[in-house]
């Protein structure tokens, strides 16, 4: 097909969670299909199955065997299961597990290979997912490893806030360990280069946490901020990104501070992620920013104590894909407007006299 609208790929996810029932609600508005073109990696057995549990009647998806077949106006999907699937609502399973992988490898695959334009990803569970030939603790160790990168930034994405958490999934025992200047560089650096690439930001403010309460207190509570983050601050300033801080994390939000920097670095995920779903949880997306490609996926998770109630709210999910389609165009005008910069001009004064020079020479803001 001629390639008119962004495409943009789906995972389905855990079969068993939430993850169709967001997927069909989000798609079941047809004003989608003026944003992109949407391709779910799935099974059309596990969606009628979910159709017929959420009594939805009025939607369906065209199947397709390719993405390169699908339809610009409509939900398109491409069969990745085989048809002996079984759906168990609620439950986490080893197939329920595998069912996602293999969705999230064939999208993956199609995004790599430039088949569709972007990839949004419905929740997995991180314990069924895991086997011999799966060991990672979530989608963005997986992307990471897949793009070959060797960092990322998992960004939450809200209208209030835009946070970046330094060590992501750990165990907040490892948190201090793994808090060194050389990973504070690269997580800011990544936060300025995706706010300046993907979100159209020219001098992007970028907040940067501390580690310990009050920010350490003066050493008092602890050192990291005087030995680590400052240090790592001064360094990324020094290289003309405008970070700040470190900001205590409990009256960094509670005095709305956060309102007056475009991108936040919290250093463990409780301390960026509190916050934020406090304020975004239905509309937040989770972006991983530092790759090649684009990658996006709602907040929440599988959520199988509400699975195939119809309780769910698909506005992450949604957001999940404008935002997207939006980072995919603003990568676009940020190549178009980087062809052909402006050469740098030396300009040579050849007048003796200085009352025959323009008379705003030396004031260039006039």
């Amino acid at each position: 097909m001629e390639k008119k609208t962004i495409l943009a790929g789906i995972s389905h996810g855990d079969i068993n969670g939430i993850g169709y029932e967001v997927i069909i609600k989000a798609l079941s508005d047809p004003t989608i299909n003026e944003i992109c073109t949407t391709i779910v990696y799935g099974s059309p057995k596990v969606a009628a199955y979910h159709r017929k549990a959420l009594n939805v009647s009025n939607f369906s998806f065209n199947n397709i065997r390719t993405a390169e077949e699908a339809h610009a106006k409509k939900a398109n999907m491409i069969n990745c299961l085989d048809d002996n699937i079984r759906v168990e609502l609620g439950k986490s399973t080893p197939q329920g597990g595998e069912a996602a992988i293999i969705s999230l490898e064939k999208a993956v695959e199609d995004l790599k290979s430039g088949k569709i334009d972007v990839l949004i990803t419905a929740p997995i569970d991180k314990q069924n997912v895991q086997s011999e030939n799966f060991r990672f603790k979530g989608h963005t160790d997986y992307l990471k490893s897949v793009a070959g990168s060797g960092e990322a930034l998992m960004f939450m994405i809200g209208e209030s806030m835009r946070i970046g958490i330094a060590t992501d999934h750990v165990p907040l025992s490892k948190v201090p360990e793994l808090i060194t200047l050389e990973t504070l560089l690269q997580k800011v650096r990544l936060m300025n280069q995706s706010l300046i690439l993907d979100f159209g930001i020219r001098k992007p403010r970028i907040a940067v946490l501390g580690l310990n309460p009050h920010a350490g207190d003066n050493s008092l509570l602890g050192t990291e901020e005087v030995e680590i983050i400052s240090p790592a601050i001064q360094q990324a300033q020094k290289e003309g990104i405008m970070a700040f801080g470190p900001f205590p994390a409990d009256g960094f939000f509670g005095a709305g501070s956060f309102t007056k920097f475009d991108g936040i670095l919290a250093m463990y995920h409780d301390q960026g992620l509190t916050p934020f779903k406090a304020l975004s949880f239905d509309s937040g997306v989770n972006f991983t920013a530092g790759l090649p490609f684009i990658r996006t996926s709602p907040v929440h998770g599988t959520a199988f104590d509400i699975a195939g109630k119809g309780e769910a709210s698909e506005n992450s999910f949604r957001q999940a894909i404008y935002l997207a389609c939006d980072i995919f165009k603003n990568r676009q005008l940020h190549t178009e407007i980087s062809k052909n910069p402006l050469k740098h001009q030396d300009i040579e004064i050849h007048s003796d006299r200085i009352d025959e020079l323009p008379p705003d020479i030396f004031n260039p803001e006039q």
